[in-house]
């Protein structure tokens, strides 16, 4: 049986207004938790979560906290303000998939994105002393990713020739799928940090739809494309479990499971 966190936490989410960002910070409002979120804009952050549950931001609108900025255009110290004292960190970040988006700058959004942000979290809890500290948990670094990012510790079956071809032309065609595989690679390198733990979500096939049951497995199931489908409101939920959950959370820590809907 599921085990759930006694107390409130705070969460900082990135990406908040993006179409799987949204769910994760109404989700966690839903839960009564305190939510932080980086985003261009509030006004269009409140409209995002209207957009799943109307009138949704009149009743959180007092509850979500907001740094009006690009992540990226943020100074270290303000980074560290924003990561201070939150027991999670979510990054939904992603690329716009517009011209511009996918071959303008930041071409390492994602990762650059996610080196900072570990980095604000060290530098908040680097004065910590180890023994005296104890019982004080890990920084949870949620990083949300995809079934095409090969997990660097390996585990994932063999692709086969023509599903490895596919992804080196991807991989030399497309700056955001380097940029995810960049991102996955720094965040694996924070294994055995004792203030962070973090794990990568690897959705599959990504599709808009409400919240149902899903399932997360320990690699890619079935063939690159058309293996299944993720809800992004799914992909959500799986984070916010991760959140709340302290068993799952220990289940899947230092992991990067891959996330399928089931029928």
């Amino acid at each position: 049986m599921s085990t759930p966190t006694a107390s409130t936490t705070t969460t900082l989410v990135v990406g908040a207004t993006g179409a799987t960002g949204k769910h994760v910070v109404l989700q966690l409002l839903q839960q009564k938790q305190n939510v932080r979120a980086i985003a261009r804009s509030k006004e269009r952050l409140l409209n995002s979560l209207d957009e799943i549950v109307p009138k949704s931001s009149e009743d959180f609108a007092k509850s979500l906290e907001v740094t009006e900025a690009s992540i990226l255009d943020l100074t270290d110290e303000e980074l560290q303000k924003a990561t201070k004292d939150c027991d999670a960190v979510v990054s939904c970040l992603g690329h716009s998939m517009t011209f511009k988006g996918m071959y303008g700058h930041p071409r390492r959004l994602v990762s650059d994105a996610a080196r900072r942000l570990c980095e604000a979290i060290e530098a908040n809890r680097s004065g910590e002393d180890d023994k005296a500290d104890e019982s004080k948990k890990a920084t949870k670094f949620i990083l949300m990713g995809s079934d095409g990012v090969a997990n660097p510790a390996g585990g994932d079956d063999k692709r086969s020739l023509g599903e490895r071809i596919v992804l080196f032309l991807i991989r030399c065609l497309v700056p955001p799928h380097r940029d995810n595989e960049a991102a996955a690679a720094y965040i694996f390198s924070k294994t055995g940090n004792p203030k962070l733990e973090w794990t990568v979500v690897r959705p599959t096939d990504l599709i808009n739809g409400s919240v149902s049951k899903y399932q997360l497995f320990d690699k890619p199931q079935g063939s690159l494309f058309g293996s299944g489908a993720a809800t992004r409101a799914n992909v959500a939920k799986s984070m916010v479990d991760l959140i709340l959950t302290n068993d799952l959370w220990e289940e899947w820590k230092f992991k990067m499971p891959v996330l399928h809907d089931l029928n």
